[in-house]
């Protein structure tokens, strides 16, 4: 594998020329004395797009939580968008964060049109008496248009599929047009068809807005998209390898981070995970 190993760490080679928009830095997280995250050291700059793959309970989720400041580090240092965490008002920061959870707990019966609006406000519902400006209603219509909703006007969110209600978060993510959009297995709950079509979705995002930041987190490497440039692969609370994404998903390493013989291949762009073999002693 190109690139060095670092205190059991695989680290290849990574890109210094563009604008820094992430950086964890010596990163540990204690919870009810439990170290869920240890010495994580990460930085993903504009353009590029980052998946973190691991096993359920590895510690992606809580990384992701302080790379949209919703989350404090026990020690070491988090810096998103320039601001470091802890000194900074952590509401305006957000407002630059785009973020995407399937699992968005709105219950109100909202059109697509207002689900895309509540990324104005940063909030799950409308906010009484607040009226969007011609600017964000233009804005709202284009990312609309742009993921494939224009034919879902007066649909609510009740009667959305679920790969509607994913475009749609998209969407509502996008609205403040934030330099970092983070994404939380955002294929889950989607059919195969559905899941294609997410992924389309993300490859066509990713090629027209050629600066903005993604970092996607999943366990299954069949739902990266095929712009996907980085990867870090995280284990047990720590990264196990970091780096370009064809260095970094390859057979030994992923094999390493699941504890289990996974042969990884790449077929039309897109990577795809097998069970190798197992060898009885």
């Amino acid at each position: 594998m190109a690139g060095e190993h670092v205190t059991g760490e695989h680290v290849t080679g990574e890109s210094s020329a563009a604008a820094e928009v992430l950086r964890l830095s010596g990163v540990d997280v204690v919870r009810g004395g439990r170290r869920i995250l240890a010495a994580i050291d990460l930085t993903v700059r504009a353009g590029e797009h980052w998946a973190l793959i691991g096993p359920n309970g590895a510690g992606k989720s809580t990384i992701l939580s302080m790379c949209g400041a919703q989350a404090h580090p026990t020690r070491g240092e988090v810096h998103v968008l320039g601001r470091q965490l802890g000194r900074v008002e952590i509401r305006l920061l957000r407002e630059s964060i785009g973020h995407v959870n399937p699992r968005h707990p709105l219950r109100s019966p909202l059109t697509v049109r207002e689900v895309v609006l509540t990324g104005a406000t940063g909030t799950t519902e409308l906010m009484n008496r607040w009226a969007p400006d011609p600017t964000i209603l233009d804005r709202a219509d284009r990312l609309i248009a742009m993921l494939g909703l224009g034919a879902l006007e007066g649909t609510t969110w009740p009667t959305m599929s679920q790969g509607e209600r994913g475009r749609a978060l998209i969407a509502r993510a996008l609205l403040p047009d934030p330099a970092l959009l983070l994404l939380d297995e955002p294929s889950t709950g989607l059919d195969v068809a559905a899941r294609e079509q997410f992924l389309e979705t993300l490859d066509l995002l990713h090629e027209s807005q050629p600066g903005l930041a993604t970092v996607l987190v999943t366990h299954h490497l069949e739902e990266l998209p095929t712009t996907t440039t980085h990867a870090a692969l995280i284990a047990k609370g720590r990264i196990v390898a970091r780096g370009a994404a064809d260095d970094v998903l390859t057979t030994e390493l992923v094999t390493e981070s699941f504890e289990y013989p996974i042969r990884i291949e790449r077929r039309d762009q897109r990577w795809q995970a097998r069970a190798g073999r197992v060898l009885v002693g």
